[in-house]
């Protein structure tokens, strides 16, 4: 179980600070950090490569005056590989931004072909021993990656404590292989995007302008006519069920067995708040069958990692 350092558990939800510092300054940051803390979230995650190092660097201002109640969790290595000296430096960069002594929970933010895991995690190792690191995370890594990384860390006295897919009603090949292998192996699972990138609010139905429409990476990522389709079907049931359609996208990530916490997101407080409200919305078997059906189930060919946040 992952606990903060005074061993509370970790919340049932996780906030990602990816916006901290694009999409948020810093006084919305701070407001979305708040509003969190009000509600019982206790992990927050940010990563090495975010905004310039803004991200890290206020989110850690933010956790430094209550850091033993509060689990922070970045990333390194999205780009640069996870070599030896590629981890250190980044590490030392993250370190000196967001001030913490130690980080609860480093993930690798996606896999490296081109260096042996061996290096990878003989340098994690040392840097646990160290203190300077609680737990060690993957990001992007499809499962027989996590596995293979979870045997080389066994070699080093390491385990693997958590993993972050990418995973909506709109992406869920995780369904295939990931969540079985997690389950199995008892590591936890903190997926991003529950709102496929903004496209489950609802919002593009009504013709709003966003990442989907501004960011080329976003636009292909849900291109298909299909994620559209589901993106509607799932606005017109939150209307039958005076509900907003983003609470009704992350409960229903959230509701799944194998989620240990989905990681929410927002550029201000007040669009952070549908998301929030999942926290209470207890979903009823009956509508979760509702939103499943208008998805298209997994299919483990398409079972991959490339697609980093």
């Amino acid at each position: 179980m992952l606990t903060t350092i005074d061993g509370t558990p970790i919340s049932r939800f996780c906030f990602g600070a990816m916006q901290f510092g694009r999409g948020a300054d810093l006084e919305a940051a701070r407001a979305m950090y708040d509003r969190c803390r009000v509600a019982g979230i206790n992990i927050f995650d940010t990563a090495h490569g975010y905004n310039d190092g803004l991200s890290e660097e206020w989110l850690g201002q933010m956790v430094r005056p209550e850091r033993e109640g509060v689990f922070f969790a970045t990333k390194l290595a999205a780009t640069g590989g996870s070599g030896r000296a590629n981890i250190l430096k980044q590490f030392a960069i993250s370190q000196k931004r967001h001030g913490l002594d130690c980080v609860d929970l480093l993930y690798l933010h996606r896999w490296d072909p081109d260096t042996p895991l061996e290096d990878s995690f003989e340098t994690l190792a040392e840097l646990h021993a160290g203190g300077k690191i609680r737990h060690i995370g993957l990001s992007n890594f499809a499962a027989w990656q996590v596995m293979k990384a979870a045997h080389v860390a066994a070699g080093f006295g390491l385990r693997i404590a958590a993993i972050q897919p990418m995973y909506s009603l709109v992406k869920r090949q995780v369904e295939a292989e990931i969540l079985p292998m997690a389950r199995d192996q008892k590591i936890a699972v903190l997926p991003y995007s529950p709102l496929g990138g903004g496209l489950l609010t609802g919002k593009y139905r009504d013709g709003a302008a966003g990442r989907l429409t501004r960011d080329k990476t976003y636009a292909a990522r849900y291109r298909a006519a299909w994620m559209h389709d589901t993106a509607a079907g799932l606005a017109d049931l939150a209307d039958q069920l005076d509900q907003s359609p983003a609470t009704l996208a992350v409960a229903w990530v959230a509701h799944h067995p194998d989620i240990t916490a989905p990681i929410i997101s927002a550029r201000s407080a007040e669009q952070l708040e549908p998301s929030l409200r999942a926290l209470d919305y207890r979903l009823p078997d009956q509508i979760r069958d509702r939103i499943t059906a208008l998805s298209q189930p997994p299919d483990p060919a398409t079972d991959r990692s490339e697609e980093v946040a």
